[in-house]
């Protein structure tokens, strides 16, 4: 009931004259809801503890203690969008002892999706394994996200492209080193971004849970899409008392010589046990990189029935 009537305070209080307020943090513009301004909300604290927030990253390591099942539907798509290779599997992760194995429980095969070895031919669903699939029996691992910061270092080729991916999925508006042209405008949180962007903080119900909603978007002075800039949005929903990450969509894009991407991805967290996971993740993507094979594809994955 108490929850209820804070709500309603809340809503009518960004609904009656409600106005933004400019402030500087570390000289650096941050715009503020009325209802953040209102209720005093030490806002210089949760914008440092956004800007280095590693909850996004540590719902996804959770997965490797835990057991689930999961949907998952991945979609190639040929330069037309009709569908050329697809997978739609159910699969079960097992975890006990220490160790994770899966289980495939359904599983239905269209086009060219694995190669005569069972090989994926594709490199999206090859990185969508890597996130949700598990091979053989794997130990000894943790959930732990200090010391397990993702580095390019020491690998080379697909191996430091797919790692790059990963760095691109999990830290999305961190520098990441090695990537032609746009490596440093990847960072969303130097003086050079602020250039370019508009920060927006706010309180809002996000499926039916109050969150702080931290959105990034290009600003509107800059007309047609300048070539400095990497992140169309972002938009990023902070519990209000844990500041877990509880919902993340994004859109990217580039042109570049060598390459060039186009992606959107929704992520949906929930609560297992006192742990954040991932329940839904939704990607559309159109890449391309020199010396591989253009890829379309759509995929959803969706996760339930979690156990320790």
């Amino acid at each position: 009931m108490m929850r209820t009537v804070f709500l309603f305070f809340i809503i009518l209080s960004t609904s009656v004259q409600a106005q933004d307020t400019a402030v500087l943090v570390d000289n650096q513009a941050f715009t503020l809801s009325e209802v953040v301004v209102r209720n005093n909300f030490d806002y210089k604290r949760l914008l440092t503890q956004i800007k280095e927030d590693t909850t996004f990253y540590k719902a996804f390591r959770n997965l490797r203690i835990l057991g689930f099942t999961s949907y998952n539907d991945i979609k190639m798509l040929d330069k037309k969008g009709a569908v050329q290779a697809s997978l739609y599997s159910k699969t079960r992760q097992n975890r006990e002892a220490g160790c994770r194995t899966m289980d495939v429980l359904e599983e239905k095969v269209t086009g060219d999706f694995y190669n005569s070895k069972r090989e994926f031919n594709y490199t999206t669903p090859e990185l969508y394994a890597g996130l949700f699939f598990t091979n053989g029996k794997i130990c000894g691992e943790d959930n732990i996200v200090k010391g397990h910061a993702r580095s390019t270092s020491n690998k080379k080729g697909m191996e430091k492209h797919k790692e790059q991916l990963k760095m691109l999925f999990f830290n999305p508006g961190k520098k990441i080193p090695g990537i032609p042209f746009i490596g440093n405008k990847l960072d969303l949180y130097d003086d050079d971004a602020h250039k370019l962007y508009d920060y927006r903080l706010d309180l809002e119900e996000y499926k039916g849970q109050l969150c702080y909603v931290f959105s990034i978007t290009p600003k509107e002075s800059l007309g047609e899409k300048s070539d400095r800039v990497v992140v169309d949005q972002m938009t990023t929903w902070f519990d209000q008392r844990t500041l877990e990450v509880m919902g993340r969509n994004y859109s990217l894009s580039y042109k570049a010589f060598v390459y060039d991407f186009n992606v959107q991805m929704e992520v949906e967290m929930g609560k297992f046990e006192g742990l954040t996971v991932p329940k839904i993740l939704r990607y559309k993507g159109n890449w391309d990189a020199m010396l591989k094979k253009r890829e379309r594809a759509v995929f959803t994955a969706t996760l339930f029935d979690f156990k320790k």
